[in-house]
């Protein structure tokens, strides 16, 4: 056991999977001499060489479609976006032809590549460097999305993407890359679409992701204190999305809150809401809840980026008030 950060984590569990198989490479902007604009990826060029880790262009074009190019020829690439904003730039490529290459050939041709980036907010980065993206690829069917919450998760989820044969967008919440965790030792490897019961609860059931996880948890232990009983589930990935886990806890607790910080049109929350709704209207006690940011570009000021995003203390106010409503 060792703990480690989660940008240590990264480069952790890119190191496992290439050393396991020799067909994963990585590749991305300034993420092999200088060990990537985030530190997630030091020391990996140094271990395996310039040809299995190499720098890219300044090309998000470039990128995806080396590494569309690559996984159709029988490699399992990694690739690095820098800011999950950059996506913008070369969304034609992965929404209409890696998202659909394997769909559209009847299986012939599958494509086992990650896509990891920073991504969210918290980081004091501006509007467009801290968008939180999970929503725009999870409306892309053909695509995996992947969003861990702590290091040991980071390690064992991207060993999962790695490892399986569709597409995965792999987001990592830059304001969690200097957070701290256990990682055992020895080979760490996950199942993608499975969600965790981070606290149990009896009282409400809070479905939380990444960044947005140990919010959650913080407010929990303030609800403690006010004689509210708060379930918290990690969700883990959106694509597969593990309802299975959620539905079960709502039967338990008659009540559902979602945490995101994506803006709230549209958001990750809804669907979850959606299903519950549908699935479960009978084991609830009252309505569904939903926290969100607003519908907002997000601001650089500090107090302003802090004011938009879900707090551990918002998230409490909130479940609060729902509960006395």
């Amino acid at each position: 056991m060792a703990e480690l950060t989660y940008r240590q984590a990264v480069a952790r569990g890119i190191a496992q999977e290439m050393e396991r198989d020799p067909r994963v490479f990585f590749i991305g902007e300034d993420v092999a001499a200088a060990g990537g604009v985030f530190k997630t990826t030091e020391g990996l060029q140094e271990r395996f060489g310039p040809e299995r880790v190499r720098d890219t262009p300044i090309s998000e074009e470039a990128i995806t479609g080396a590494v569309m190019g690559a996984a159709m020829n029988g490699l399992r690439p990694i690739a690095e976006i820098m800011f999950s904003d950059f996506f913008a730039t070369c969304w034609d490529i992965v929404a209409n032809q890696i998202a659909k290459a394997r769909y559209m050939t009847d299986g012939q041709i599958t494509l086992p590549l990650v896509i990891r980036s920073a991504n969210g907010g918290g980081a004091r980065f501006g509007a467009q460097h801290s968008q939180a993206m999970e929503n725009w690829a999870m409306a892309i069917p053909g695509l995996k999305v992947v969003a861990p919450s702590n290091p040991r998760d980071v390690v064992g989820l991207l060993a999962a993407s790695v490892r399986d044969d569709d597409p995965v967008i792999f987001l990592e919440q830059k304001s969690l890359y200097a957070s701290k965790g256990d990682v055992p030792d020895g080979e760490i490897v996950d199942e993608l679409g499975k969600a965790t019961v981070v606290r149990e609860g009896a009282d409400i059931t809070v479905v939380a992701l990444a960044a947005m996880v140990p919010r959650a948890l913080q407010a929990a232990e303030m609800l403690a204190g006010r004689g509210v009983d708060v379930e918290v589930i990690d969700l883990r990935s959106l694509v597969p999305l593990d309802m299975t886990t959620v539905l079960h806890s709502v039967a338990k607790t008659s009540r559902l809150a979602t945490v995101e910080e994506n803006p709230r049109l549209c958001g990750w929350g809804a669907e979850v809401t959606s299903i519950v709704t549908e699935e479960a209207f009978y084991d609830l006690d009252g309505p569904t809840l939903r926290i969100t940011t607003p519908h907002i570009p997000l601001p650089s000021a500090d107090t302003l980026e802090d004011l938009a995003m879900p707090s551990a203390e918002l998230i409490a106010a909130r479940v609060l008030q729902a509960g006395n409503a």
